[in-house]
């Protein structure tokens, strides 16, 4: 069995998280303001936040790293057998808020966890993935995102792909919508498959693979001209994503209930987002072809 490299993982993460945040600021101008925060329970992290920039209404890139006695019940839900044992979890998530309505949102997370105490051998895992949610989607993005998830796990296995595609496309979804929140991308979890260093690689794999999948993506359309139409269309939509984030995410439950920093928790969530009653989208419309043609699963490449 593979030794656990726990230090390996956590400078890969924290050199993670300054990398992409390097790369926005570069495309933005702007900077990440960061602040480093301490964990009564044990451990801390580094939040690193560009708000109101030029290309990036908001850009939140969190570094987190928690111990504690016990599993909050997000946790022990899904893995009863690890109920009152200790942990330790560690790992990389950001939410990418653009400003212009035609550059999509996106989501990422790397993340490493292991059972401290207990009885037997500890339990370890990697998970993560990306997934994106455009607004006044574009197939030709769709297909490039789809791309580098797959050429990124191709490495470790012909299979890995489409089963975490899948996996994406039932996690991301809002079943009191009927509707996925974006056109996904790769998700993973409780992934330990050949070993710690296989299995760690695999996860270093999907984070460098992030920044390939999502720049040129901003780069290609954050200067396509909008106007109000398009701005509130885009707000009305990112309240889609704060009902699944605050209804369905795990990582957000599990952060609150571990006693992580609230302000860290919540950065995933738009500066701006509206809610209208009884919405429907003019038929034929760029905002109807949205969730008619896009937001339901399929197979982009």
């Amino acid at each position: 069995m593979n030794s656990i490299d726990a230090d390996g993982v956590r400078t890969y993460l924290l050199d993670l998280q300054l990398k992409i945040c390097d790369a926005l600021a570069d495309v933005d101008g702007g900077a990440f303001h960061e602040d480093s925060w301490d964990r009564e329970q044990g451990g801390g992290g580094r939040s690193r936040v560009l708000a109101d920039g030029r290309v990036l209404e908001q850009a939140g890139v969190n570094f987190s790293h928690v111990f504690g006695d016990g599993l909050p019940a997000s946790a022990t839900e899904r893995r009863p057998e690890l109920a009152g044992q200790g942990f330790e979890a560690m790992g990389v998530s950001l939410v990418i808020h653009p400003r212009n309505p035609y550059v999509p949102t996106s989501h990422a997370n790397v993340r490493f966890f292991r059972s401290r105490g207990g009885v037997g051998e500890p339990v370890w895992w990697f998970g993560g993935g990306f997934d994106l949610t455009p607004f006044y989607p574009f197939i030709e993005d769709c297909r490039h995102w789809h791309a580098v998830a797959r050429d990124a796990v191709a490495p470790f296995g012909e299979t890995l792909y489409p089963r975490f595609k899948r996996w994406c496309d039932e996690y991301f979804y809002l079943p009191h919508r009927g509707e996925t929140r974006g056109v996904g991308g790769l998700f993973f979890d409780d992934y330990a498959e050949g070993g710690f260093e296989q299995a760690f690689a695999l996860m270093r794999a999907v984070g460098d693979a992030y920044l390939d999948a999502y720049i040129p993506l901003v780069k290609r359309r954050m200067d396509t001209p909008y106007g109000e139409r398009e701005r509130q269309f885009q707000l009305y939509r990112r309240g889609r994503y704060v009902e699944f984030n605050l209804l369905f995410d795990r990582g957000t439950k599990f952060g609150i209930q571990s006693g992580g920093r609230t302000e860290s928790i919540l950065m995933s969530m738009p500066p701006l987002a509206r809610w209208e009653y009884g919405y429907e989208p003019d038929p034929d419309s760029p905002e109807a072809a949205l969730t008619k043609d896009y937001l339901h699963p399929q197979e982009w490449l």
